[in-house]
């Protein structure tokens, strides 16, 4: 059986992925009905970076969104290290050029012996000196991805790679439900959650929030803020967030250049200085430097489902 058809790799193989020490486990449902949770081991706390993870439904952007963020703290002279945590391993492609491998295909490379990896096995350098790594995920129906993100962070901390960093970004796959959404959560310090003007993101940003402020009550992590993605105005998401007590915090407008960007496999940064670009670059930058500069913790109260039908008019 493959250690990723498991919570953890298997009791033969544990000395040489080094599993986590027995952790605290805390009452059942202190985060939520039904939940488990543990406090993560303190030895791979990530300290000395702001940390910050990037939420969203599938397909609303969050890659194109984390890449772009990535590049502006570069830009702003931060050292930035962004860690992929989608199956797909498609996040840091804008970044790097081209898609990298897994941490967890190369440690099965190596029959888990991260010992006998260097890295620059995998981690690779990319637009202005951003570091992108893919944790990857199991196969389809195997394992879990918060195990993935567990060992991607440990092997991190095992060469030194989280010292001379001043920002890790997570860039975490849409599933509220899977141990690869909530891992993320046990690191950093704020969530962004990228949403659009339209009823089925802003209904995931609600489930969303409701997961992390279910998560934050044993996590340091806090609410940052949302971004309205792709969407030529804001109304409904500025409506919803008032209606919570949530912020908006960047627009990004729905313009063809991010598009032509990815399809170039490059960040905005790297692309012509057109209208809409330099636009979309400048907004990036701002939201780079709101982050870094610390936002308010935000606790919004997340609707029933029955409140953001009628909130948002449909019947």
């Amino acid at each position: 059986m493959s250690p990723l058809d498991s919570k953890g790799p298997p009791a033969s193989q544990a000395p040489r992925v080094g599993t986590l020490s027995s952790p605290p486990i805390l009452k059942k449902g202190e985060d939520g009905e039904g939940s488990l949770q543990v406090h993560q081991d303190a030895s791979m706390k990530i300290e000395g970076a702001k940390v910050f993870s990037v939420y969203g439904k599938g397909g609303i952007g969050k890659s194109t969104t984390s890449s772009n963020l990535s590049a502006a703290f570069s830009m702003l002279g931060k050292r930035v290290l962004q860690i992929g945590c989608d199956p797909k391993h498609d996040s840091t492609f804008t970044l790097t050029g081209h898609l990298q491998p897994t941490v967890i295909d190369i440690l099965k490379e190596v029959d888990f012996h991260p010992e006998e990896l260097r890295p620059e096995d995998f981690v690779t350098e990319g637009f202005n000196g951003v570091m992108c790594v893919e944790a990857g995920g199991p196969p389809a129906g195997t394992g879990c991805g918060g195990y993935v993100v567990g060992q991607t962070v440990k092997l991190l901390k095992q060469h030194h790679l989280l010292e001379d960093t001043d920002v890790v970004l997570f860039d975490v796959l849409g599933d509220v439900v899977c141990g690869g959404f909530a891992a993320p959560l046990q690191h950093a310090d704020r969530a962004v959650i990228v949403t659009a003007n339209d009823f089925d993101s802003i209904y995931a940003m609600n489930r969303i929030i409701a997961a992390v402020q279910a998560k934050s009550k044993n996590y340091n992590v806090r609410l940052a803020g949302c971004v309205a993605n792709r969407s030529e105005t804001t109304e409904e998401v500025d409506r919803y967030c008032e209606k919570v007590g949530f912020r908006k915090i960047a627009h990004m407008p729905a313009v063809d250049a991010i598009r032509r960007s990815r399809l170039k496999k490059k960040t905005l940064f790297e692309m012509p200085d057109d209208e809409d670009i330099v636009r979309c670059r400048a907004e990036y930058v701002r939201l780079a430097e709101t982050l870094w500069n610390g936002t308010e913790p935000l606790a919004p109260a997340p609707l029933p489902d029955r409140e953001i039908f009628e909130l948002l008019g449909f019947d």
